[in-house]
């Protein structure tokens, strides 16, 4: 007897039907969400069989520089998402949210491995990729939600910085509030997951292990390490993105550059 059920492609497809309950509250609703809905439906069924296909490859291959080259393509579409997901932009922001995302998630990751699972060889496709991908996730949302707040809240309290800097305030000083509430608004959707996690919410990660068939306490022993992973990348990213606002909106003559914040 095996382990875990088997999914079969007839099961994807039976699933697959779940979708039209979507389609019939949208026409219901007149949302006209119909063409996205499938859209994004086909699109993410494409996506999953094709990484699955491209794991499995990587993972017979067994290869250092195929796992670097995986990850680094995964941390660039992540840093351009994040930079994308904003309404409000300057010179520089796809730079500062590639490397936001790149240092805290590769930083983390590269601890977690070596230091905390002890992973060997260090770039174990099996262990390196998925927890990469997890970490990547989280620190794109907290970089998106971080620079986002930040060129809000600068846009909204144009007034309030120019007043205190006016008043001699350092730029630094005139830079505080909005930084604090942005920094706030990028750590608190991994707050809020770990508040919850085990009570209401049954992270995928610990799932998977569970129906693959692996011991319930030591896949929540993961799932533990892995959310430890997630809030730091998540929280050290965000802190980075709003760091490099700073740098450049703000001179070195205390002077606040709101004209380079352009609305997309």
């Amino acid at each position: 007897m095996p382990s875990y059920i088997e999914i079969s492609y007839l099961d994807i497809a039976l699933a697959s039907l779940l979708v039209l309950a979507n389609g019939l509250i949208s026409v219901l609703l007149k949302l006209k969400l119909e063409k996205s809905l499938l859209v994004s439906a086909v699109r993410m069924v494409v996506q999953l069989l094709l990484i699955g296909y491209i794991l499995k490859w990587v993972f017979s291959v067994d290869k250092w520089y195929v796992v670097l080259f995986i990850i680094g393509i995964m941390t660039f579409i992540a840093g351009m998402a994040a930079h994308n997901r904003n309404r409000i932009q300057y010179g520089g922001m796809r730079i500062d949210a590639l490397v936001s995302v790149w240092v805290s998630s590769w930083l983390v990751a590269l601890l977690g491995l070596v230091v905390v699972l002890q992973v060997q060889p260090w770039y174990t496709p099996q262990y390196v990729i998925p927890i990469m991908g997890m970490i990547l996730g989280n620190t794109l949302t907290g970089v998106s939600l971080g620079l986002d707040r930040i060129t809000h809240e600068l846009t909204q309290k144009r007034e309030q910085v120019e007043m205190l800097l006016s008043l001699g305030a350092t730029r630094w000083e005139a830079y505080k509030e909005p930084a604090q509430n942005a920094v706030m608004a990028g750590m608190m959707p991994t707050i809020n997951s770990m508040m919850v996690i085990g009570l209401v919410s049954l992270p995928g990660m610990m799932t998977g292990q569970i129906l693959a068939g692996q011991d319930p306490e030591q896949a929540i022993r993961y799932q533990i390490i892995v959310m430890f992973f997630l809030s730091t990348a998540s929280s050290m990213g965000c802190v980075l993105a709003v760091a490099f606002v700073f740098r450049r909106l703000f001179s070195a003559s205390h002077t606040f550059m709101y004209w380079k914040l352009q609305e997309k």
